[in-house]
């Protein structure tokens, strides 16, 4: 007999249960969710055995987690989550610091402007800022992405920008729930099942990023981009979450293109479930295949 039949909660029942308990309300007033959401994120566990350094690089503000066993021979580019209107470089260090720790790498997390106060470009350009300073300052280094909800929408559309200018790709990307469709109507209906994000949601943060635009700009379309030539891709997604169809579609263009791809989807897991690292077996396991992904393409691996 099962957890579920028996009477005892799973993990995957406690941590929907905190879900529906949040106060957090990722479509609402942006003064108060931005502090509801800053909470919500400190009381996710901090990395273990990992010093922390605030610093400015390119000209933005980044915080450096580097695990006591980096190598140096990778730089992890994080870009986080938060509608593009909430959260912080701080936000999921133990998550990304475990993703990082197979690579060896140090993590580079980006406090990029946030909507509505700096709508599109703010965010991408100070992305670019902190790309171009990084290959510059670690030209010997593996340099890689990872984001996750809007920040994943931010990584593939760094990798556009990137392609665009005419500027090498990191050597690999990760995404995890990337929010890519800025036209959450014409998702199939999903919401029910996920209990963090609605289309409503989804509409009033693209207003904040946008505006609104009688046509998006090139990267930040990116379901519909030229996907041809960007970094091989790793994306995670919850069958749960309103956000699947955003990675179901990402994983199909970018094999159409020729784009090495892998894809992972977390049986009834919600949004961004690699938060719940360690209690969530389905996030230890989306972890692992996320930092073995990086770590088979440091240059050790890549020359084999």
């Amino acid at each position: 007999m099962n957890n579920e039949t028996n009477g005892t909660l799973t993990p995957r029942q406690i941590v929907e249960d905190l879900l529906r308990q949040s106060p957090l309300d990722l479509g609402g007033a942006v003064p108060e969710q931005r502090e509801i959401y800053r909470q919500m994120m400190q009381g996710l566990p901090a990395p273990q055995e990992v010093s922390t350094e605030r610093t400015t690089i390119g000209g933005a503000p980044v915080v450096t987690h580097t695990p006591a066993d980096a190598s140096g021979g990778t730089v992890l580019l994080y870009l986080h989550g938060g509608g593009y209107t909430f959260g912080s470089a701080n936000d999921s260090a133990a998550l990304i610091c475990a993703i990082a720790r197979p690579a060896r790498a140090t993590v580079v997390s980006v406090d990029y402007r946030l909507a509505p106060e700096h709508p599109y470009p703010a965010a991408l350009d100070d992305v670019i800022q902190v790309y171009r300073a990084l290959r510059g300052d670690h030209h010997d280094a593996t340099l890689c992405m990872v984001g996750e909800s809007a920040g994943g929408g931010l990584v593939l559309s760094t990798l556009l920008a990137l392609k665009e200018q005419h500027l090498p790709q990191p050597a690999a990307a990760v995404v995890l729930s990337p929010w890519l469709d800025h036209t959450p109507d014409d998702r199939p209906p999903n919401e029910n099942q996920d209990l963090l994000v609605t289309a409503e949601t989804l509409r009033r943060r693209s207003r904040d990023y946008l505006g609104s635009p009688s046509a998006l700009p090139t990267a930040a379309d990116t379901l519909n981009a030229d996907l041809s030539g960007l970094a091989p891709l790793h994306i995670q997604a919850g069958s749960s979450e309103f956000l699947l169809t955003d990675a179901l579609r990402l994983a199909d263009r970018a094999a159409a293109a020729h784009v090495p791809v892998e894809l992972h989807i977390g049986a009834r897991m919600q949004h961004v479930f690699q938060n719940f690292l360690g209690l969530l077996p389905e996030a230890d396991a989306a972890v692992r295949a996320a930092g073995d992904f990086l770590a088979a393409h440091r240059p050790a691996q890549r020359t084999r």
